[in-house]
């Protein structure tokens, strides 16, 4: 029978706390039971402890002692900083760490492979999918996961020649010791997730720690952007080999035109990057090309949701910060711009290099007070403040060759549960108005 997830014997007769019981964390404590540890579980929500009755030690890891314990395992969700875990585990000389790391710690008890890492502030999404699309294009076998997809612990083991392809936060990063990534991607660096860090510089060495993971011969790629990723670039080239740090160009790609779900300039470095790699793999041009052709976008990252009377419709709900909304209103000339939710920033300078594309912006949710006021001195705008408003409102105004989009540049916490819901919400919107215009 087919092994269903990962296994090592690594783990086994060790003990392990493990802390949340999402899905990563039930992954890791199938992937331990199963590999022979003793484990201790523990979620605030009692059906998660329920489904584990029977078969772990059910208590909270803050409350027991830890004396013998071979790892604290926690989600990444956890602070670091704020929560009382990491000192209580600090006390009994215990090591916190993530699913991803005792990823890397089975490594040796899988069948011959390829790890890609992939970290940035913006893109890395959209960057792993490709990458793993075109692995998969190529005939490798291929899995995904880290901060997307399914768990890695979770998933079947992949046969020799396997390239198991990894979305890292800085947050995953922080819980990780020892994954040593054949091939390791930075895309980009701006200010984001500030209340886990010392401030900007210790949210840029997080992610950088991911290279420092690194052998000498393995390889690095870096997107070309801003200061701080060529900064990092250059510090890791001057511990490597030449020829082991690549800093890509994303002008030497041709035919962005033929690659209708990576439009725009930040879609053209993520391609970049994800085409070093797959040369790293060992990935034919023609296998490439061919596969950044029938590559289809995330949900909610610059989605094409409608196109009606001649104006495309864009939901880019996942742009939760300036940085990221930015190169999205830099992908088309003349866009009716839907902005504003829970704010991460108090102004949108990162965007102002493309005010000029936008027809009229329409704020939204918390932010749009604040933004208005930012933006009225730039562009016409409207005072939105509910999504269903602000859609309707842009139909109202947009000429064929218009695009409405929701980049909102803003988490989402103040009207949706999360981007996702609030991308749903945009599309159900757009189907209703456009369903009712044709009636």
């Amino acid at each position: 029978m087919p092994q269903r997830i990962i296994l090592s014997s690594a783990f086994a007769g060790k003990r392990y706390a493990v802390l949340g019981l999402a899905r990563s964390g039930m992954a890791t404590v199938e992937t331990l039971l199963a590999s022979g540890a003793e484990v201790t579980a523990w979620d605030g929500r009692e059906d998660a402890r329920e489904a584990l009755a029977g078969r772990v030690t059910i208590a909270d890891p803050l409350d027991i002692d830890l004396t013998g314990f071979d790892g604290v395992v926690v989600s990444p969700g956890v602070p670091l900083n704020r929560h009382p875990i990491a000192a209580h585990a600090r006390s009994f000389g215990v090591p916190i760490i993530g699913d991803i790391e005792l990823f890397a710690q089975a490594r040796a008890s899988l069948p011959p492979h390829k790890v890609v890492a992939i970290t940035g502030t913006n893109g890395k999404s959209t960057t792993t999918t490709l990458v793993h699309h075109i692995c998969m294009a190529a005939g490798l076998p291929t899995v995904m996961g880290g901060n997307i997809g399914l768990p890695v612990l979770g998933q079947p083991p992949l046969p020799e020649g396997g390239v198991y392809v990894l979305e890292l936060s800085s947050y995953q990063i922080d819980l990780t010791y020892s994954l040593e990534a054949d091939v390791a991607a930075f895309i980009n660096l701006s200010p984001d997730h500030l209340d886990r860090y010392d401030g900007y510089a210790g949210y840029g060495a997080s992610k950088a720690r991911l290279f420092a993971m690194q052998r000498a011969d393995q390889f690095a790629v870096f997107g070309c952007g801003d200061a701080d990723t060529l900064r990092i670039a250059a510090e890791t080239a001057a511990q490597r080999p030449a020829g082991n740090v690549e800093v890509v160009d994303p002008s030497v790609l041709e035919g962005q035109a033929l690659w209708p779900s990576l439009q725009g300039p930040h879609n053209l470095q993520n391609a970049a990057i994800a085409v070093a790699i797959a040369k790293r793999l060992g990935i034919a041009e023609d296998v490439w090309r061919a596969a950044l052709a029938s590559f289809v976008g995330l949900p909610h990252r610059m989605e094409r949701v409608a196109e009606h009377k001649g104006v495309l419709f864009i939901n880019d709900s996942k742009a939760t910060n300036p940085a990221s909304t930015a190169p999205a209103l830099g992908a088309w000339p003349r866009v009716h711009w839907i902005v504003g939710g829970l704010p991460k920033s108090d102004d949108l300078d990162a965007c102002a290099p493309y005010f000029s594309h936008v027809v009229q912006a329409y704020t939204i949710g918390e932010a749009g007070p604040r933004f208005a006021d930012l933006l009225a001195p730039h562009m016409p705008v409207q005072r939105s403040e509910m999504l269903c408003d602000a859609v309707r409102q842009a139909m109202d105004a947009a000429v064929p060759g218009d695009v409405i989009m929701l980049s909102p540049a803003c988490a989402s916490f103040d009207q949706f549960r999360d981007f996702e819901a609030r991308g749903d919400s945009f599309r159900q919107i757009v189907a209703a108005l456009i369903a009712e215009g044709d009636a």
